[in-house]
């Protein structure tokens, strides 16, 4: 019998969900491709296992893949679904799990809506990671002309995965981000590909995004995206230490805690239905 999976999605951003206690998931990257397919496939931006728990405190360790088949390190909305399944499992109102960048953690926020932990940024360019030592408050990026360009002096930001941030003077069409987005994405500054974000700041606790996702494309929202949005528009100055990052699909609110540097996320997650994952690709 083929296994059964979980579609759910974040503001859009959609996920097939695998459980995994009675059953391993070890899918080859062609596998993954074959679930993510939009035509012929179930459809997702990312496909996610919920393993059973490694180390003391977790409640589950949990995996990433991007739609083209590569590991992913971290997804802010996938971490949100993720967080209120597991609540729902044990009847908690908070949880905690681990993933390959580290332990994140939930607590119920609301009707499906969800608060989680995502820990601190990355700011060293080594933690992005980038080709060579330069500061990520400033790098030195450009695209288009030299005495004209589309964008350029972006922020850097590693939220479990790579992120360049460009502040833009108005909201950037899906066009423009997929244009630009996929010249960035794989600019050799950027040794494991990047997450591109266009950002408009709309007030100091508003920011309009974008994001082109390593490995996904365009995406309707991006929640690690989001989280590196607002730390970018912090260390540079232009909004507060909270603020609501919106996409075409609604928004998510951000804060940079001083405190201790976490990034805390607050969101909706909504699950659409449930099915069998095709024989071909139930390994």
């Amino acid at each position: 019998m083929s296994r059964t999976f979980l579609k759910m999605n974040g503001l859009g951003n959609d996920f097939v969900v695998v459980q995994t206690l009675t059953e391993s998931f070890d899918p080859t990257p062609e596998q993954i491709r074959a679930i993510a397919k939009r035509d012929g496939g179930i459809g997702c931006d990312q496909v996610i296992a919920i393993d059973p728990p490694r180390a003391e405190g977790a409640s589950a360790y949990v995996r990433f893949w991007n739609a083209d088949g590569e590991v992913a390190g971290a997804c802010g909305n996938g971490t949100r679904c993720v967080a209120w399944l597991l609540m729902q499992s044990a009847g908690k109102d908070a949880v905690a799990f681990d993933t390959v960048a580290g332990r994140l953690s939930g607590v119920a926020a609301g009707d499906k809506l969800v608060t989680v932990d995502m820990g601190p940024p990355g700011l060293d360019w080594t933690q992005i990671p980038l080709s060579e030592e330069m500061n990520t408050e400033r790098v030195e990026l450009q695209v288009g002309p030299i005495d004209a360009p589309l964008v350029h002096t972006p922020v850097c930001v590693s939220m479990g995965n790579p992120h360049v941030v460009f502040f833009v003077d108005a909201p950037v069409t899906d066009d423009f981000a997929r244009g630009t987005g996929s010249l960035v994405e794989h600019h050799p500054l950027f040794p494991q590909g990047v997450n591109v974000g266009f950002a408009h700041i709309a007030s100091r606790d508003h920011i309009r995004l974008k994001v082109w996702e390593r490995g996904a494309g365009l995406t309707q929202a991006c929640g690690t995206g989001a989280c590196a949005a607002q730390v970018a528009a912090v260390r540079r100055g232009l909004t507060d230490r909270k603020a609501r990052v919106e996409f075409d699909t609604g928004s998510l609110t951000i804060e940079w805690r001083e405190s201790d540097g976490h990034v805390i996320m607050t969101g909706p997650i909504t699950m659409e239905y449930a099915g069998k994952l095709p024989e071909l690709v139930a390994a």
